[in-house]
């Protein structure tokens, strides 16, 4: 079994760059598969992460031709793509492949697929996913008892569609149908996440004519091919900010290289109160931490620009070792507290109860075994166990590593105690 071994109480210290978005490369490799030219898409800073590997896996199953370069980037080639089913065990792996459900709409006009899996953090219905798809123009068939949804066209027709909520997937899954449907396509109430403008700028890029992604109104005329391109993914700011929160937990002083300050904007104001030390310069972001952290009024999670659920834990983690009591309102998914009872066997004091979390911060917490339920929720036991006194084994790596790229050997960069056990090779 892997897991991490980390021995808290050492400051971090140095620099350390963060990759490209992982909420950004998963839709970005479904939109790929609009391309039906010959020509290829190249795609930069492409974290190496379980996600990635299993969505390059899904598209190899589809026909497209997939191959990694040095430094990250991945070559593309989708031509001859020619499936409208994906492989059940993949698709049961990972949320994200719902993503495919518009592309190949969108491109053969059929689409079979497994409801998805993912982290579980709480229902997360892909209602939205099928009304958008549905008012486009698609006939869809859900055979709940089989497991799997069935959707067919003979084409599709753009339309006005308002979502009842600013899903980030209903938004992406709905936009990437929508580049092959005939007029005009407008989603109101669209979700405003930084990832859904990289995905406009790479189908742009392609040849689609898509303006508004960052808005809540998002205008997609409908176009009738598209070709390769080379496109560079944005950085990761749910990774930016867990490692802020390791400084903030552990103490030190850190550089972050490649990021967007803009869009940590929420996180970034939540720290200081916190008592961190933050400041831009040029793409990066210095945070120094002295002291321990302080308590904060409420953390509420909202759809961006407001506070990022994804980081909800490991904000969590940080306030478990703050001075005073401090409140989370988790407003997007209804089960993602998890970690807290994990927490709880590090000394915190962390009452639950259904969507609010009361943390009362106690000077240390102390070494245990615990183990990641989620990707988030690994990601907070690391930071808790980075402040921690004491050695912490998580177990559970297979979460962390669905979202995070070489995370001990960062933080071993950056002077924390921190070992691998076990593990294997990732796939070429």
């Amino acid at each position: 079994m892997e897991r991490y071994l980390i021995r808290g109480g050492r400051q971090l210290k140095g620099t350390v760059r963060i990759g490209g978005a992982k909420n950004s490369i998963l839709p970005v490799l479904a939109a790929v598969l609009l391309n039906r030219s010959s020509d290829e898409v190249v795609l930069h800073d492409v974290p190496r992460i379980r996600d990635v590997y299993l969505m390059v896996e899904i598209l190899r199953s589809l026909g497209a031709r997939v191959s990694w370069q040095d430094g990250g980037s991945l070559v593309v080639n989708s031509r001859d793509m020619s499936s409208y089913s994906i492989d059940d065990t993949l698709m049961r792996q990972m949320r994200s492949s719902i993503f495919l459900m518009g592309v190949l709409l969108g491109r053969l006009g059929q689409v079979r697929i497994s409801y998805p899996g993912g982290c579980a953090i709480g229902q997360r219905a892909i209602d939205l996913h099928l009304k958008g798809l549905s008012a486009l123009g698609a006939h869809i068939r859900e055979q709940r008892e089989q497991g799997y949804i069935y959707a067919n066209c003979r084409h599709l027709t753009g339309c006005d569609i308002m979502l009842d909520y600013p899903s980030v997937g209903a938004t992406e899954n709905i936009l990437m149908a929508a580049v092959f449907a005939r007029g005009v396509t407008v989603i109101s109430n669209a979700a405003k996440e930084p990832e859904i403008v990289d995905l406009q700028n790479i189908l742009n890029a392609m040849g689609a004519r898509i303006r508004g992604a960052g808005t809540d109104q998002i205008r997609i005329e409908g176009v009738q091919q598209l070709h390769g391109t080379e496109f560079t993914v944005i950085p990761d700011r749910i990774v930016a900010g867990t490692f802020m929160m390791c400084v903030a937990a552990a103490r030190g002083d850190v550089w972050l290289e490649n990021v967007i300050p803009a869009h940590l904007e929420a996180v970034t104001s939540k720290l200081r109160e916190t008592g961190a030390e933050i400041r831009e310069d040029s793409g990066r972001l210095h945070i120094r931490c002295r002291e321990r952290p302080r308590a904060v009024d409420t953390v509420r999670t909202l759809p961006y620009p407001g506070f990022p659920t994804d980081l909800q834990a490991p904000m969590m983690a940080v306030l478990a070792g703050a001075e005073g009591t401090s409140i989370i309102i988790e407003n997007v998914f209804e089960a993602r507290f998890m970690h807290a009872a994990e927490l709880n066997r590090m000394n915190a004091q962390i009452i639950t109860d259904g969507r609010t979390a009361v943390v009362r911060g106690v000077p240390r917490l102390t070494g245990a075994v615990v183990t990641a339920s989620d990707l988030r929720a690994g990601a907070a036991l690391v930071v808790a166990a980075l402040g921690a006194e004491g050695e912490t084994t998580v177990e559970g790596l297979h979460h962390i590593e669905r979202g995070y790229e070489n995370l001990d050997a960062d933080l071993l960069k950056l002077g924390a105690s921190i070992e691998k056990i076990g593990g294997q090779d990732p796939p070429a």
